[in-house]
């Protein structure tokens, strides 16, 4: 049952259509799965997948699942990143932004990354993807999320959104506000959410997303776009949150959320819920429990001025040209590093030069690519410029050296599978699948000596070393399946 304050509050807005919009279609909240266009095509998908499913309402690369007992953590896609558990309604917001291969896009709430990884797909490894989450631990979980799903290009950071606006002013083209809420929809799917539930609550959750909405608005380029999304009915945090927005930011204007939508969905949103501020709620976009999801509103928010005319290309060049130099012109130390192990850590050019041998025969289309040495680690970067702000991860970790060899890491093979020039090939009903995640050695199939990337129908699921007609596992062992 929802609190009292919830049900008073919406019999009031709502009157007798109270009952009809809270009316779940179903006794059990719909489970999803969205499509990484980084891996597969959402025909290909429905094609291929051993389980019940069936297309969404909600987003074109979206599929409700209908068998009841799937574990979508112990599937080989889902370690192969091929597809996210989300659900149903949770999809729809992320396409709506429109964005494109190239574009500098920013997900402020990121965590655990389900959007982030459908605006990763849209990008398709071109542009800049940042990543933010203020809460460290949720900040790790979605790192591991976007390796998972074999994201190149992204920035992960652990940060507030007043210091990215301060860093990046007016640097993104495309910004997703996926707001910290009160969490209204998620009463039937998480008893949590209606244990905390209060008009403090919504209050505290509605000013904390005006702040948000204001940083968003300073890190936004002119002619960019803000996409508003939250699952809660609250009118603090939606149609009123949004008018207050357009009240104190003249510079943006509304525009129609459905506009980019694949098929309509949802209804309109709520005139007597804006607070008495003037809004056109025929552009926002209300989901009611009756219309499939779980709730969620979405508005679409556009920053006036034309982009900014810049040699984008020019730029990236020199940022990244800026990353490596300084492991190049180091200073040799007065004492010999050491690394992790007691041993001398090799110098910045040792590395890279182990990297780029590695490369050269397993990733010979990679061995060209900018790297920059930490240490004893290769990292692959993102064309992003200097921030000063707490990142945790920016764009591929490839591995480390060890003894003067590279020792490949396991976002190398979830990122960039497709271009390794060894492969150990797998489907899903093979059995030696079953056996690598759980962190089996496997017979060799299709692999020959050396280091290779395991992929299942065609997707990386992580690394191993073929030697005498076996592949030595090196699947990370936190993310075996074990039992």
């Amino acid at each position: 049952m929802p609190t009292e304050y919830f049900e008073a509050r919406e019999r009031a807005l709502l009157g007798e259509r109270y009952d009809r919009l809270y009316a779940p279609p179903g006794a059990e909240p719909a489970r999803g799965v969205t499509v990484s266009a980084l891996r597969m095509s959402p025909e290909a998908f429905r094609a291929g997948a051993d389980f019940g499913l069936e297309a969404s309402p909600f987003c074109a690369a979206g599929f409700v699942v209908t068998e009841p007992g799937f574990k979508p953590g112990r599937h080989p896609w889902h370690h192969a990143g091929v597809f996210y558990s989300q659900e149903p309604s949770a999809s729809a917001a992320a396409p709506l932004l429109g964005v494109r291969p190239g574009m500098r896009v920013l997900d402020l709430c990121a965590a655990p990354g389900g959007k982030t990884s459908q605006l990763a797909s849209a990008l398709a490894g071109q542009g800049l993807l940042v990543a933010n989450e203020y809460v460290a631990a949720r900040a790790e979980i979605l790192k591991s999320n976007l390796e998972r799903m074999g994201v190149s290009n992204a920035v992960v950071l652990n940060e507030s959104p007043e210091r990215i606006a301060a860093a990046l002013p007016a640097f993104f083209d495309r910004i997703l506000v996926d707001a910290p809420c009160s969490g209204e929809g998620m009463f039937r799917k998480e008893p949590a959410a209606l244990a905390q539930h209060s008009e403090a609550l919504v209050a505290q959750c509605a000013a904390l997303g005006a702040s948000i909405l204001d940083s968003a608005a300073e890190a936004l380029a002119p002619g960019g776009e803000i996409l508003y999304a939250t699952c809660t009915f609250a009118p603090q945090e939606d149609e009123g949150q949004v008018a207050a927005f357009l009240a104190r930011h003249p510079e943006f204007v509304l525009a129609d959320v459905m506009e980019r939508a694949f098929a309509p969905f949802g209804s309109p949103g709520e005139a007597n819920r804006t607070g008495g501020l003037p809004l056109d709620v025929s552009l926002v976009r209300r989901i009611w429990p009756c219309q499939g999801g779980e709730g969620h509103f979405m508005a679409r928010l556009v920053k006036a001025g034309p982009p900014p005319d810049i040699d984008r290309a020019a730029q990236e060049s020199l940022w990244l040209a800026r990353m490596q130099r300084p492991a190049a012109e180091k200073k040799k130390p007065a004492r010999p590093a050491r690394d992790r192990r007691g041993a001398e850590a090799a110098a910045p050019a040792q590395v890279l030069e182990a990297w780029r041998a590695f490369a050269q025969e397993t990733f010979p289309a990679l061995a060209d690519r900018p790297a920059v040495a930490l240490g004893e680690n290769v990292l692959l970067p993102p064309a992003c410029p200097p921030l000063g702000l707490h990142i945790l991860r920016a764009g591929v970790l490839a591995g480390e050296v060890h003894k003067g060899r590279f020792v490949p890491g396991h976002h190398l093979f979830t990122a960039f599978g497709a271009f390794c020039a060894n492969i150990e090939a797998l489907d899903m009903a093979d059995p030696r699948c079953a056996a690598y995640l759980s962190g089996q050695e496997i017979p060799a199939g299709t692999a020959r000596e050396g280091w290779c990337c395991v992929t299942v129908d065609g997707c990386p699921l992580g690394g191993g070393k073929a030697s005498g007609g076996r592949v030595k596992n090196h699947y990370p062992k936190a993310l075996r399946l074990l039992g």
